[in-house]
């Protein structure tokens, strides 16, 4: 069974990750699916004809199964599933096997009986479970699945209590309406069965807890995806389903509790009894966001926040869990990059350590039994192969075991590696390797320490000599582990029967997919024999002491073979008296099997037929002592394996008895001095050419101390360690394995930081989690210090005080400086992130003139809100540009060459979010503007919006041309955003009267700015807001008279009012100077003599929305200031005062510049800027 970070698969569970499900020791659940069950995908793959999907997934359920037509003459005019007519030279087996049925005066037949699912010819899929047990009972569901619909449309429930002689029809019992689509048993009391209905009818359970002979039904609000039942609990389940729900029931289905939402699928794991605390503990993977996971442990029936536990310290990969046997895996990606963290025993998550330059880009957890790991990798340089690398017992480092194993895809996406588990024998595996673009077939007798190829048999079916020399030639084998065995290409081994193992395969110099024939050993891959030169399912009876071989074919057969000498020589037998298409066989659970059911049908329209095959006749009498014999485990005639001996006791291949339920595998062991063949490199040693392991050139012995603390001892490796599970003593036990030694004192080495999300950014005011790692040194005596930047610092005294890291709340956004020193007496080591701080940015303002001079500078000023968000991008689109100008401010100067309306358009970046303001800009050669104010009564129906703006532009304009006969295109007027409310009126000039006449342009425009100055300060231009509601619009100045000075000398009032200006703008620089001895005043500042905060480019502050007030100038040419802005630290200024004192004091002092600077040509002016977080002063 394969584990991969992005699958899940558990013996006790009903994922649908297989055909057949395994509800316990023997327990087989079958999917079965109809020859012709989906006609017109014949040709696609030989003996594919039997396709079986899992039994639970409802998407699974497309499976493809070819068309089979019989003729009347069943040795002649049979057609093959590729549509042809198949000759008689092709019939071979069939020839022989008539030849041979004639060569007898008698044909050996077995006790056999045939039931016919009458009524049930269009169902196309079953589901079967025997509960063995010394059980009778056999379950059947019958299903007619629509491909086109995708649903199932009928079903019938099936049940038989003696063996499946007869069965009886249920559909009454759980009613006749009733359409089921899957079938479920509790794995550890077989009695328990549920059945779950087509949720497009209804969703509802059936449960039984006698076999199935009477049913209650219970109706769910929710739709059942998949199934997990506890491992010891027979009546406590997790249901899936399809909303990322999470189910619990302890009353086996009668009663569900939500445990919790947004649950990854096939990522929920039950507690292991002797690891978790309590029994009921569940392991759960939750969605966070997308690319975001957290790893979580709920109690079944309280899976509050406050009882859940996070047993990894940050977010993981989705679809990354995997919790097996006494490990935990998860995956973290980092820069692009994977690191996986692996857990022995719930004790904290350690990164897996592969060899240096594996960069791994994929990972499948292949074993965790034995107490190691044994994982697939597929490195950077790989595509379609996987390298083999094997644990230590904390399953943290890894050596490599085989090279460039060969992968596949399976039936649903998932990879599939050719490695295989022989049972009965520990240790023993199969692997197919690429070797050249040559596929060969290895073994290996201590758990990947040393493999060797297959040595072909020397004679072939019909005892000619094969000619095939190692390593040129040798066996290769199929090695895909099928749901049913009745399939193409299966491999099988039993516990009950150590040593043989059955399988389909090639002789050559690779594997291939032609000329392709049955292999068996019966002493564990020493020595192999062919049995057939075609494709036969062979399946064990007797505890192994009998084979029984059905032949795959796409033709109806009614014969099978059996052995009772471990596949020397085998005997026909008729199972049948008309010939049957084989779908299926199922044998009772338990490797003593002796009564097996075969399905099939005559046709694929005609209904299901179960033949009932008993063996029991076939054997004379039950074994006795005398029966058996011993053998003796070896490789090549080596008997010390996995240092011990190991000598097994089986039946005698010419006894033919039953061995009976109660036999078990005896063996008996003696242990082998240790040999240097019971060591493999440890981490970090590479094994040469003459077999010896010496340090990779990446690797460092010394580091191997790197968790030493002073004072203590540890383990200094000598480049070798036992294979797990290895038994051997004394021997070179001494010179191999590592020595005691004591901790040396040394400084600390290899200090990591990350935080627990594996990212560089976090979000302002939210918990940050550092996570600390030290490679080498003595953790328990090198303090460490964790400075965040920001003006705090925290230390600790030892690194084991922190391995659930270390949290954080920024209150700044800013690029923090965070660095972690790690030091004890000889010496120190730091590491450095560089944080972003960021919070989401809501508003965007572009601030620009809405009148310019055409070649002369503008500035265009971004404004944020927040106005710090952290790290921003600003993407500049200026008039007819087709390339943007990109900036990191918020500030941009550019000219106008061209006259008429440009249209500005500012994107600014800040995190995942994108916003964008535009503006249009008129611009002119020339042009006279001026600020208007409003009576007070428009401040109370100013919403500040931008359409409201615009209409009430609108309309002001429109009073002022019907006050003044101005031209339309003449004038342009605007609202200024903010309260109180301003606007200001530019004029054009006139191009058809002053084109070419700069002097005749200058003077028609103040000619128009003095009638329009005039009816404004007459009270002329008014406009109706809404009925009862008069505005009035007036010169932003205090009267016409005393500002406007047409003489060659300064107006008194106006210089007297500009002083004042000045004065008012000295006085609030003495408040700055002396603000901290002004009650009232709040001044938040970092004092000098504090230590230094690190935040490096914080976003510079700005004004969240643009000032009615702010100071516009007005003149023939655009007068821009530049501000040049300085964050302090941390400051924040908070001025009440000025609050109230700067727009008056703006609205003034532009109103006097403006009368001014319309009469005289003197550009001389102060500009007073306020804002909470910075001063500036410009001249």
């Amino acid at each position: 069974v394969m584990l991969k970070f992005a699958l899940n698969c558990c013996p006790a569970c009903t994922q649908r990750s297989s055909n057949k499900t395994l509800h316990g020791d023997g327990d087989m659940l079958y999917n079965i699916l109809k020859l012709g069950s989906r006609p017109g995908l014949a040709s696609a793959i030989r003996y594919k004809k039997r396709t079986r999907r899992n039994s639970g997934d409802r998407g699974d359920n497309k499976a493809t199964s070819p068309d089979y037509t019989k003729s009347e003459d069943p040795g002649e005019g049979i057609t093959s599933p590729a549509g042809r007519r198949v000759t008689r030279s092709e019939l071979r087996w069939s020839g022989e096997d008539r030849r041979a049925a004639a060569s007898r005066q008698e044909e050996l037949k077995l006790a056999s009986s045939t039931f016919a699912l009458t009524g049930d010819s269009a169902h196309n899929q079953a589901m079967v479970h025997w509960s063995g047990q010394n059980s009778s009972v056999i379950l059947m569901l019958t299903k007619l699945f629509d491909f086109n619909l995708n649903s199932v449309t009928e079903s019938s429930l099936w049940r038989s209590t003696d063996y499946g002689a007869t069965y009886q029809k249920l559909n009454e019992k759980v009613g006749a309406k009733t359409i089921l689509s899957y079938l479920y048993v509790s794995p550890n009391n077989k009695r328990k069965i549920m059945l779950l209905t087509d949720p497009e009818v209804e969703s509802s359970l059936l449960i039984s807890s006698d076999e199935g002979a009477t049913y209650q039904k219970y109706r769910l609000s929710f739709y059942i995806l998949s199934l997990l039942f506890h491992p010891e609990q027979e009546d406590w389940i997790l249901a899936y389903s399809h909303d990322q729900k999470l189910y619990s029931s302890v009353e086996f289905g009668r009663r569900w509790q939500l445990v919790h939402e947004r649950v990854a699928p096939n990522r929920f794991y039950w507690s292991k009894m002797g690891l978790d605390k309590e029994p009921g503990l569940i392991h759960l993977e939750t969605s966070i966001s997308e690319g975001q996971a957290l790893y979580v442990t709920c109690k079944l029936q309280n899976c509050t926040d406050a009882n859940k536990g996070k047993p990894f310290p940050g977010y993981i990969d989705p679809n990354s869990l995997v919790v097996q046997d006494e490990y935990v895996f998860v995956q973290v990606s980092t820069g692009g990059r994977p690191i996986y963290y692996v857990s022995a025993k719930r004790d904290v998550f350690t990164p897996m350590k592969l060899p240096k330059y594996t960069l791994p880009k994929d990972l499948h957890v292949i074993s965790t039994d034995e107490n190691r790991v044994v994982a697939a990798v597929q490195e950077w340089n790989q595509n379609e192969t996987y390298n083999l690398y094997v644990s230590e017992t904390a399953g943290v480092f890894y050596t490599l075991a085989l090279e460039n194993v060969v992968s596949s895809m399976g039936p649903e996406g998932n990879v599939m590696v050719d490695l295989y588990e022989v049972a009965g024998i520990k240790g023993m595996f199969l692997a197919n390797k690429k070797t050249d673009n040559q596929v060969k077939t290895y073994i290996t007798y201590n758990r990947g320490r040393d493999w060797r190829l297959l040595q072909a048999p020397s004679k072939d079916l019909r005892g000619n000599n094969i000619h095939c020399v190692l390593p040129y030639c040798s066996l290769h084998l199929h090695l895909h582990v099928s749901a049913n065995p009745y399939t193409s290409g299966n491999i099988a081994s039993k516990d009950s029967a150590p040593g043989i193992i059955v399988t389909s395969g090639s002789i050559g110099a690779e594997l291939t997919s032609t000329n392709v024939s049955v292999f068996i050993t019966s002493d564990a891959g020493n020595t192999w024999r062919q049995i057939f030169d075609e494709e036969y399912a062979v399946l064990y009876l007797n505890q192994g002491g009998a084979l029984v071989a059905i032949r795959h074919t796409p033709l109806p057969i009614r014969h099978l073979w059996l052995s009772f000498d471990e596949g020397r020589q085998w005997n026909k037998y008729s199972f049948t008296n008309s010939p049957l298409f084989v779908d299926g066989v199922l044998g009772e659970p338990g490797e003593e099997t002796l009564i097996m059911t075969i399905f099939g049908h005559v046709s694929h329209r005609s209904e299901w037929q179960l033949v009932k095959i008993d063996f029991r006749s076939i054997f004379n009498r039950r074994c006795t002592e005398a029966d058996y014999q011993t053998w003796h485990l070896h490789n090549q005639g080596e008997p010390c394996l996995m240092g011990v001996k190991r000598i097994y006791r089986k039946v005698k291949p010419t006894a033919r008895c039953v061995m009976g339920k109660t036999y078990t595998v005896s063996m008996t062991s003696g242990p082998c001095d240790c040999t240097e063949a019971d060591f493999e490199c440890d981490y970090g040693y590479e094994r040469r050419t003459d077999g010896k392991c010496t340090p990779a050139f990446w690797f460092h012995p010394s580091s191997m101390s790197r968790s030493c603390t002073t004072g203590m001892t540890f383990l200094n490796s000598t480049g070798y360690r036992k294979v797990v599970s290895n038994n051997c003593t004394a021997g070179v036990i001494a010179e191999y394995t590592a020595r005691r030694q004591q901790c040396p004192i040394q400084a600390p080495k290899g200090l990591h930081l990350v935080t627990s999300e594996g990212t560089l950014t976090a979000t302002l005011g939210t918990n940050v989690t550092f996570l600390v790692f030290l490679e080498e040194g003595d953790g328990a005596r090198t303090s460490i210090t964790l400075d965040f930047g920001d003006g705090h610092a925290l230390t600790y005294s030892n690194v084991s005080s922190i391995e659930d890291g270390i949290k954080h709340v920024y209150k700044a956004v800013g690029i923090y400086r965070v660095t972690a020193t790690g030091e004890n007496s000889l010496g120190s080591e730091s590491a450095v992130l560089y944080l972003h701080v960021t919070c989401q940015l809501e508003y965007i303002h572009l601030a620009a003139p809405f009148v310019a001079v055409k070649n002369k500078e503008v500035n265009l000023t971004a404004v944020l809100l927040p106005s710090q968000v952290g790290t921003v991008t600003y993407i500049w689109w200026i008039g007819n540009n087709t390339e943007p100008v990109i900036t990191l401010e918020g500030s941009v100067a550019c000219t106008f060459s061209r006259e008429g309306i440009n249209t500005v358009t500012v994107q600014v970046s800040a995190g995942n979010t994108i916003l964008q303001d535009r503006k249009t800009i008129a611009v002119h050669e020339y042009f006279r503007s001026h600020l208007l104010a409003f009576s007070s009564n428009l401040d109370d129906y100013n919403p500040d919006v931008a359409e409201w703006r615009l209409d009430v532009s609108r309309v002001i304009k429109n009073s002022l041309i019907q006050a003044t006969g101005v031209r339309e295109d003449q004038l342009l007027v605007t609202i200024l955003p903010g309260l109180p409310t301003a606007a200001e009126f530019f004029l054009l000039p006139d191009k058809q009267l002053t084109e070419g006449k700069p002097e005749k342009s200058a003077a028609h425009l103040d000619q128009l700015s003095e009638v329009l100055l005039s009816a404004l300060n007459q009270n002329l231009v008014r406009f109706t807001l809404r009925p009862g509601v008069q505005v009035t619009v007036y010169a932003a100045h205090l009267s016409a008279a005393p500002l406007v000075d047409t003489s060659e000398n300064h107006s008194g009032s106006a210089m007297l009012m500009l002083l004042s200006v000045v004065v008012v703008g000295l006085a609030v620089f003495v408040i700055y100077k002396f603000k901290r001895k002004i009650p009232g005043l709040n001044v938040y500042a970092q004092m000098q003599n504090e230590k230094e905060q690190e935040m490096i480019s914080p976003a510079r502050p700005t004004e969240s929305t643009p000032d009615s007030q702010r100071d516009l100038v007005t003149s023939l040419e655009i007068l821009d200031t530049e501000f040049n802005t300085r964050p302090i630290g941390n400051c924040s200024f908070r001025f009440s005062l000025l609050r109230f004192m700067l727009p008056p004091l703006v609205v003034v002092f532009h109103a006097v510049a403006s009368t001014w600077l319309l009469h005289e040509a003197h550009p001389v002016f102060l500009i007073l800027c306020f804002s909470e977080e910075q001063w500036v002063q410009s001249t």
